[in-house]
């Protein structure tokens, strides 16, 4: 029988260890391993089931040291699921930054060995560490698959916090925080070198408007720097979703260069500009019986509705647009079909928290 991490986490949270009462559920997505894999208590890691897993882990990691997403790590595999394990291994096309992937393993074998001491869970996590290190671009890039030969999966990609994620381990790897004490001097010096043309790829790829610096497509192509198509409905654009962490990235920065504040300057400009105010979501249900939603004025006694952004928005007018399958812009949210519209985050508020860091940053550079 299958087990369901999330309930373990939960146990952990009220201050209880994983071996006890735990029951599972047979099938969890992947989304529920790298959303409660983080939040797990260093208890845990000390315990027969967190090495359990990090077997798991070392059992999905490719030849290349990264891992493939939409794993489900804390499964417990037949002898059938093992062997096909083993064998996707050599599918070094897989390995990939996406959805949280290989990011999620290095820091789940690297806790497990700062708790259990045990040689192969460092192993796996450096492994995982110099993956990432080899699939930098020499302009500080990161692909989100690698080593991919073709496709959109070979662009610089923020989307889905893709890059931001692997940046913020290399941090933490070269400042030796817990749990990379176990780093060498060597690689923190290449983690450290990563970083650093990681961020300057970042100031490079920012997209400008009449000169002025503004915010960053979901991927940039990884030859020219510019704003790139990836999926059908993912055209090139301004995006108003996976710009914020970017440059919240940028304020958590000591010492700022000019051409740091700049750029996050100009990012804040346009976040302030950009926000689309007194719009709110609205379920319904349709004519087919299904849940849907539309976007609706708010209510005139609403006060505390929040500004939104839209994830993309035209790289001329900075016009919100929404894209089907078919690739055609369109700028009304209802005019794309029901599975599109609702099978994608359109609108967030996520700009929020980039305009109330802003203020703290500003005040700490005086």
């Amino acid at each position: 029988m299958k087990r369901i991490i999330g309930v373990c986490a939960l146990l952990i949270t009220l201050g209880c260890h994983a071996q006890e009462t735990t029951e599972y559920k047979e099938k969890q997505s992947y989304k529920n391993w790298v959303k409660l894999a983080p939040k797990l208590e260093d208890a845990f890691f000390s315990t027969p089931e967190a090495t359990r897993i990090a077997d798991n882990v070392l059992l999905y990691q490719q030849s290349t040291g990264g891992w493939p997403k939409n794993i489900y790590m804390p499964a417990e595999l037949n002898e059938q699921e093992r062997k096909a394990a083993l064998t996707a291994r050599n599918d070094v096309n897989e390995s990939t930054i996406d959805n949280g992937a290989t990011t999620t393993e290095i820091r789940y074998l690297a806790r497990t060995y700062l708790a259990t001491g045990t040689e192969k869970y460092r192993e796996g996590a450096e492994r995982g560490i110099r993956y990432i290190l080899k699939s930098q671009y020499a302009n500080g890039g990161f692909p989100q698959f690698y080593p991919r030969p073709k496709g959109y999966y070979t662009h610089i990609t923020y989307n889905d916090n893709a890059m931001v994620n692997v940046l913020q381990l290399l941090r933490e790897v070269y400042e030796r925080r817990a749990p990379y004490t176990f780093a060498s001097d060597e690689l923190c010096q290449q983690a450290r070198s990563a970083f650093d043309k990681g961020i300057d790829c970042i100031l490079k790829t920012q997209v400008r408007q009449n000169g002025k610096p503004t915010v960053w497509c979901a991927q940039h192509d990884e030859h020219t720097l510019q704003p790139a198509k990836a999926r059908a409905y993912e055209l090139p654009s301004l995006s108003g979703a996976e710009s914020d962490n970017i440059v919240l990235l940028l304020m958590s920065l000591p010492s700022p260069s000019p051409e740091i504040i700049a750029a996050i300057e100009g990012a804040v400009m346009w976040f302030k500009e950009h926000q689309i105010i007194g719009l709110t979501r609205q379920e319904f249900t349709n004519d087919k019986g299904k849940r849907d939603y539309r976007m609706v004025p708010c209510p005139q006694d609403d006060f505390d509705c929040p500004p939104l952004w839209a994830r993309f928005y035209t790289l001329e007018e900075n016009r919100p647009f929404f894209c089907d399958r078919d690739g055609v812009k369109r700028y009304d949210i209802s005019e794309i079909g029901y599975e599109r519209r609702n099978g994608y985050s359109w609108y967030n508020s996520d700009g929020l928290k980039v305009l109330k860091r802003y203020e703290k940053w500003k005040k700490s550079l005086r």
